[in-house]
């Protein structure tokens, strides 16, 4: 699905006519950084003295880990969606179809607010149905998952990612990309895509080519 290109940033797809609507589909890293910066701290004031520390620590880890396994299931199943629905073919245009079509976007690598904000209470009341006000300090660990999630993302795309993790990570995100999107969900918790078979090798395209 092709989308005309902004006047000002020929890179950039225009995904709504509306200026204003338009500019909340676009975040900056530092206003990224910002944002989150104040939200996680009010998150943890808002739990704090629900539960003894050591049992935040742990619904914090096991939030950590609920992330990971919702990263891997959103990306492999919701965000490539094969819908024969119009409607919902545009819609997961606007949510990540339009991130492979222009994958380098300085500002559409990072969730906007005006999305990962009502997401994310939506999910802090299931956390709260589930466990009651201890449901905080679980909704703490994933919301800090989901933040980490959307830096490494940001940082495969815009940084050269040095260092034995940091290529380990770009390279099984570029493969993605640029060898088969069908594989290699996961952006942060990599083992999942092993778990469940879909992790991508640089070969696999060339070898499907031969056949």
């Amino acid at each position: 699905m092709m989308m005309p290109t902004s006047d000002d940033n020929p890179n950039r797809l225009v995904l709504f006519e509306n200026q204003a609507v338009e500019k909340l589909t676009v975040i900056s890293l530092r206003w990224f950084v910002v944002v989150w910066s104040v939200l996680l701290p009010l998150i943890a004031w808002a739990g704090w003295g629900r539960v003894s520390a050591l049992d935040g620590l742990a619904l914090v880890g096991l939030g950590l880990l609920v992330w990971t396994l919702f990263e891997y299931w959103a990306h492999r199943y919701l965000f490539h969606w094969e819908a024969s629905w119009k409607p919902v073919q545009q819609l997961v245009f606007l949510i990540h179809g339009n991130h492979h079509e222009q994958p380098r976007d300085l500002l559409r690598n990072l969730m906007p607010p005006v999305v990962s904000v009502p997401v994310g209470l939506i999910v802090w009341a299931l956390c709260f149905a589930l466990v009651g006000h201890a449901g905080t300090w679980l909704f703490l660990g994933f919301m800090s998952g989901y933040v980490l999630y959307d830096l490494i993302h940001y940082a495969c795309h815009q940084w050269p990612m040095r260092g034995r993790l940091g290529r380990m990570l770009k390279r099984h995100h570029m493969r993605h990309h640029f060898t088969d999107e069908n594989g290699n969900f996961a952006i942060t918790a990599l083992f999942w895509d092993r778990l469940f078979a879909t992790r991508v090798h640089g070969a696999r395209r060339q070898q499907e080519a031969g056949k």
